[in-house]
């Protein structure tokens, strides 16, 4: 990934200028197997995928859509500002569009998926609350790493698969806060960068951030598991056993995935709220709407136990 990286960085560094006064590429069919059209779609989609038939992200979503979700976050009182930016943001996603990301299914299916993934990197970088000028949902992205931390979040149980590095604190950072020394490493070999020993590189490098956001939200945490993605748009299938627990395909799992018994299976819980507000709220913005996004049962996991190895598999 790390050279594919470099390309995308040289590539969008050339079009940018384009991107940010938008127009429309259309898909190119490259080859057609066993039925399915392959497509690649300007600099955003160029690996062959029949993801990329589709719409691309910023055919949907761009630089105004990227300012109204996160008005607040360059103001004064934020703690990253000039940090996080559209540029950033969609140079990382063109790593995933090919997979799925954001590419996948219709226009409502994609917009909701990419309101689901805003909405946790929202809730999770918030300074927002109730008494927020612009309202509590306006201040996603005002962080890019946790300011008090309690802990240097390493743990022993991996020294000897993942070592803490001398000197490092693990603690959340990035789009979707990465913690523990585990998840650093876990995280870095999945994108090719060496996070463990270098876990500052997620509040240094907003497309690093978002690469690393992006891969936890298309890559099971662990084998056996569905990733988020794959849960959100339906192509994870639950087993009677899920059902019994309550872990059904929709937003409600991509939280018991990410955060587990953190968040889930504890009732109506604040920070599981939070979670869905964003993600409705921001549904709400790009205009698909929140009533799309599901009924109560599907949004929520107040009442999901935590997913294990091997709970159900991934169709596709």
């Amino acid at each position: 990934m790390a050279k594919l990286l470099t390309v995308v960085l040289i590539v969008a560094a050339m079009v940018m200028p384009l991107v940010l006064a938008y127009e429309s590429v259309p898909a190119k069919v490259v080859k057609t197997s066993k039925g399915k059209k392959y497509c690649t779609k300007g600099w955003e989609c160029t690996t062959p995928s029949i993801y990329c038939c589709n719409l691309t992200i910023s055919d949907y979503f761009q630089v105004d859509n990227f300012e109204q979700f996160f008005e607040k976050r360059n103001s004064p009182i934020a703690h990253a500002v000039g940090f996080w930016d559209y540029q950033s943001f969609i140079i990382a996603s063109s790593l995933f569009q090919h997979k799925g990301f954001g590419t996948t299914g219709n226009k409502t299916m994609q917009m909701l998926e990419l309101c689901a993934f805003l909405g946790h990197v929202g809730s999770g970088t918030t300074c927002g609350s109730l008494v927020s000028t612009g309202g509590p949902y306006a201040w996603g992205l005002c962080y890019n790493h946790e300011m008090s931390p309690s802990q240097s979040f390493c743990n022993d149980d991996f020294k000897l698969t993942y070592p803490c590095a001398p000197g490092a604190d693990y603690f959340g950072r990035g789009a979707i806060p990465v913690y523990w020394n585990n998840n650093y490493g876990r995280i870095g070999e999945g994108i090719n960068e060496d996070l463990l020993n270098h876990p500052e590189k997620l509040e240094q490098n907003a497309t690093i951030a978002w690469i690393a956001a992006m891969h936890q939200w298309m890559t099971p945490a662990e084998k056996g598991l569905p990733s988020p993605h794959e849960v959100f748009i339906g192509d994870w299938k639950p087993t009677k056993n899920d059902t019994l627990e309550n872990r059904l395909p929709g937003f409600g799992s991509t939280m018991n995935l990410l955060y587990g018994e953190n968040v889930c299976n504890k009732g109506d819980d604040a920070t599981m709220g939070r979670y869905i507000n964003h993600f409705l709220y921001y549904a709400d913005l790009l205009g698909v709407g929140r009533e799309k996004a599901g009924p109560h049962e599907v949004l929520t996991c107040e009442q999901s136990k935590q997913f294990k190895p091997a709970s159900g598999k991934a169709s596709s």
